[in-house]
């Protein structure tokens, strides 16, 4: 039996019904094909994003290491350069300390994860606690 056999004015009620499962069916699937595809499109463009983000900041890393040395060998025109490349990394590492303190600070005053839905489950596991007791 072909879906298609009759025109629709003249088709029974039954063949219509087929008919529409029939294309209701093909038309889901089509759907989820084509957003298949558009998902795998998107995925392709934010892998090539990140990769190419990922390449900016290693550059961004060897620039800074560039600037560095570029700072060691400043002071290397005044300075040996083992004292020049010392004050470098000794500026570096109060840097880092500082980073560290402030970051440390800063996790500590953290709140926890989503407080208000905590205590929204907390009220809500209670009520549910008290609503089985008054059932008793």
């Amino acid at each position: 039996m072909s879906v298609e056999s009759k025109p629709a004015e003249h088709a029974p009620i039954s063949e219509l019904l087929t008919q529409l499962s029939v294309q209701t069916s093909r038309l889901v699937r089509d759907e989820m094909r084509l957003a298949q595809k558009e998902f795998q499109e998107s995925a392709k463009h934010a892998g090539i994003g990140a990769g190419l983000l990922s390449v900016a900041g290693l550059l961004a890393v060897l620039a800074l290491a560039t600037v560095i040395a570029a700072a060691v060998a400043a002071l290397a025109l005044v300075l040996p350069v083992w004292a020049a490349a010392l004050i470098v990394a000794a500026v570096l590492f109060i840097g880092a300390g500082v980073a560290a303190v402030v970051s440390r600070r800063e996790v500590a005053s953290a709140a926890p994860a989503a407080p208000q839905t905590v205590a929204s489950v907390k009220d809500d596991i209670q009520e549910i606690k008290d609503a089985r007791h008054d059932r008793k």
